[in-house]
């Protein structure tokens, strides 16, 4: 994921010129079900997830963050966890995301938002402290099938709600056309998404980033007719569709590498024809969800599966 430097921080340094426009404040803005009424930018924020606060540091906003949390891995290049206030490896207490005085919370997930959590979000109103859940990620309204388009759209959103729409403008056309180059695979392969788990595995569905990606790859998810981002599934469903290709998520506590080493010693597993011949693409844990990492990862797949052989 080297070339996530280009698509991260060039953006955010300003390098791709499109025409400057200024917030009008008060914003309005639905939110998750939420209304929000933002009257100025925020100054003091945290970001729980890696997706919320890779996007804030992709627009330029490191000097806003007071906090993060629950990081799904380390912070895309050329960005370093130790620059920033870590407040939990996990979900952080209402308490000490208020310690820190913030005037926004942006979640990665709407789960973040709970009363064991960073606190409750009609709570937090009350306290003055605006709350933002990735729209992707909403579970009070139901999302629609995620495309590119939305995550474009909560890039643009963003950047009106902290008064840098220029370049969150200059972001998404830089994204556009990174994922414009993007050849989709006409062969007709299949793919599984391999999240986690080991006795039950927890694989990509048919609505959020895993299926939009494979999409964009070209590849026929096996499990895309089920309406969840992600689901619970079988190994011997698995088996049964015996995919092309197996996409590996890349997480701390579950490696790419030890789910090779499962799926080659599981004994029904090991006679599939992707891990027989290693057909394998890997995709770093904070790039699978929905965020700005996702055309990034597109990308670096992209060159992957072309690598493949068949």
């Amino acid at each position: 994921m080297r070339h996530s430097l280009s698509l991260l921080a060039a953006a955010a340094a300003g390098l791709f010129a499109v025409p400057a426009w200024a917030t009008d404040y008060p914003l309005q803005l639905d939110n998750c079900g939420m209304a929000l009424t933002i009257a100025a930018p925020p100054q003091r924020v945290v970001a729980i997830k890696s997706t919320a606060a890779e996007l804030l540091l992709a627009l330029g906003l490191e000097d806003k963050i007071v906090g993060l949390a629950f990081l799904d891995g380390p912070l895309a290049e050329p960005y370093t966890d130790s620059t920033y206030p870590i407040l939990s490896d996990k979900l952080p207490s209402q308490e000490v995301v208020l310690e820190t005085e913030p005037d926004f919370i942006y979640g990665g997930w709407e789960s973040n938002f709970a009363a064991d959590g960073a606190g409750e979000r009609p709570a937090l109103a009350e306290l003055g402290i605006t709350s933002y859940v990735a729209p992707a990620a909403c579970r009070s309204v139901k999302p629609e099938k995620l495309s590119f388009d939305q995550l474009f759209g909560e890039i643009t959103e963003m950047g009106a709600i902290f008064d840098v729409g220029t370049t969150a403008e200059n972001l998404v056309e830089e994204q556009k056309a990174a994922l414009a180059g993007v050849k989709a695979d006409d062969r007709g392969l299949t793919a599984l998404w391999y999240s986690s788990g080991t006795k039950t595995p927890y694989v990509g569905a048919g609505s959020n980033a895993p299926e939009m990606i494979l999409e964009a790859l070209g590849l026929k998810n096996i499990f895309a007719d089920i309406d969840e981002g992600w689901t619970q599934a079988s190994w011997e469903a698995i088996v049964d569709a015996n995919p092309d290709v197996i996409v590996l998520v890349d997480a701390a506590w579950n490696s790419a590498e030890a789910k090779k080493k499962l799926l080659a010693e599981n004994p029904i597993t090991s006679k599939m024809d992707a891990v027989i011949n290693e057909r394998y693409l890997v995709i770093p844990f904070p790039a699978s969800e929905a965020g700005v990492r996702n055309v990034p990862a597109t990308v670096d797949l992209a060159g992957q599966l072309a690598g493949l052989s068949f």
